[in-house]
């Protein structure tokens, strides 16, 4: 059965109904993807914003000190040893009984004190021989110049043979040999009593007793224990021995032909105390080859006897002075492989500055790169970056070399 014609026409609407509803369906899936790629846009744009406010926002708090110009040392650094000018192991030279010790262990002297004494009885008795000796020859020599003139008067009268007055005159000589024998000998004997007494040849202190009354010594014989009766060291003034490079001498040698006195300081064992200050005394005359260094040896009047023999001691050997350079803390610079750097404060940032430096002392470094009176920071280098915003909370004076603070 045919179709009617009103039914051929109404077929097609179902499907453009459908079609209408399948474009909304794609247009509202469409915005919901752009809503979502926009909010998740803003939503990371808000995260990094929030992520990096901290870091271009916030300060860090620092301390600061303020370059300067000033003066300060050029040193060398070096071991030394405590020696004294002068130490005088005494040894007996007479053989005898000890009878006295007239020192207190650790007594301070003067030359010429008495220290130890010996019997001096044999030396006596020698001493009187030697004395008798030389008056029997000093008046036979005495009789004999009067016969001689006796047998020139005699001669000028032709009374007594030439042979006779020739004789007399020989003697003569002979006798006066014979005198002078003597005399040496009673000094000889003199000598051999004076070393019975036996007295400080220094000013110094003296060591520890080594022999007792009643030992009896040996002429040259050292003691078994120090190889000494008694043992004097001077104290006041006193000196340090130390050694520099080879390289540093002519540096060091220039300056003692044309200048002062070089100044010397003696620190202790651990460089924290300064002992005593002196000056440099003399150079060694050669180069120990074996260590490629000089020895030296500065001067310490040591009033307060702060130096003692043989301690080690660390000595500051001024060298020279460098003047009107421009000095910052040390703690200021930073090293980044072989270049330094500072950060120095301007507007409210620290801004890296790179700074050669130069001598360091007392905890200030010369520097070249920055001008006196910048502002450079001494703390939180941890935090600091270049043009890191800072907040000065505690700026703190420091000491430039040439005793001068910054504000």
């Amino acid at each position: 059965m045919p179709e009617s014609p009103s039914l051929r026409h109404d077929s097609p609407a179902p499907p453009r109904k459908k079609r209408g509803v399948l474009g909304w369906v794609v247009l509202l899936l469409g915005c919901i993807g752009i809503i979502s790629f926009v909010i998740r846009n803003s939503y990371d744009a808000r995260k990094t914003a929030q992520a990096s406010t901290p870091k271009s926002i916030a300060s860090v708090a620092i301390t600061t000190a303020t370059a300067q110009k000033g003066n300060i040392g050029v040193y060398l650094d070096a071991i030394g040893t405590v020696t004294p000018v002068y130490t005088a192991s005494i040894t007996s030279q007479a053989n005898g009984t000890v009878t006295a010790v007239n020192y207190k262990e650790g007594q301070m002297v003067r030359k010429g004190d008495p220290l130890v004494e010996i019997d001096p009885r044999l030396y006596l008795a020698q001493v009187m021989q030697a004395q008798g000796a030389l008056d029997r020859d000093t008046n036979l020599l005495a009789q004999a110049r009067m016969d001689l003139d006796r047998f020139r008067a005699a001669w000028a009268r032709n009374a007594i043979q030439k042979q006779t007055l020739d004789d007399q005159e020989k003697l003569v000589l002979q006798l006066e040999g014979t005198v002078k024998n003597d005399q040496g000998a009673l000094q000889l004997a003199q000598v051999q009593l004076s070393y019975c007494h036996i007295t400080a040849p220094i000013e110094g202190r003296v060591g520890l007793r080594l022999v007792d009354p009643g030992n009896v010594v040996q002429a040259n014989q050292t003691s078994a224990t120090t190889g000494a009766l008694v043992v004097v060291t001077q104290i006041q003034p006193i000196t340090i021995i130390f050694t520099i490079a080879e390289d540093n001498l002519s540096e060091v040698r220039e300056q003692v032909r044309h200048g002062p006195a070089l100044p010397v300081e003696a620190f202790d064992r651990t460089q924290a105390k300064k002992i005593a200050s002196g000056t440099l005394l003399t150079l060694d005359n050669q180069i120990d080859t074996t260590t490629g260094t000089v020895k030296l040896r500065a001067l310490f009047d040591n009033r307060n006897d702060a130096l003692f023999p043989n301690q080690f001691v660390n000595t500051r050997l001024l060298v020279k002075t460098l003047r009107d350079v421009t000095l910052i803390p040390t703690n200021a610079i930073q090293h980044n492989g072989q270049e330094a750097f500072i950060y120095v404060i301007r507007d409210g940032a620290a801004h890296m500055q790179t700074v050669t430096t130069g001598v360091s002392d007392s905890g200030m470094t010369a520097v070249e790169g920055i001008n006196p009176g910048d502002v450079v920071a001494t703390s939180s280098f941890n935090k600091l970056q270049n043009d890191s915003k800072v907040v000065i909370s505690n700026q703190q004076p420091t000491s430039s070399a040439n005793g001068s603070k910054s504000p």
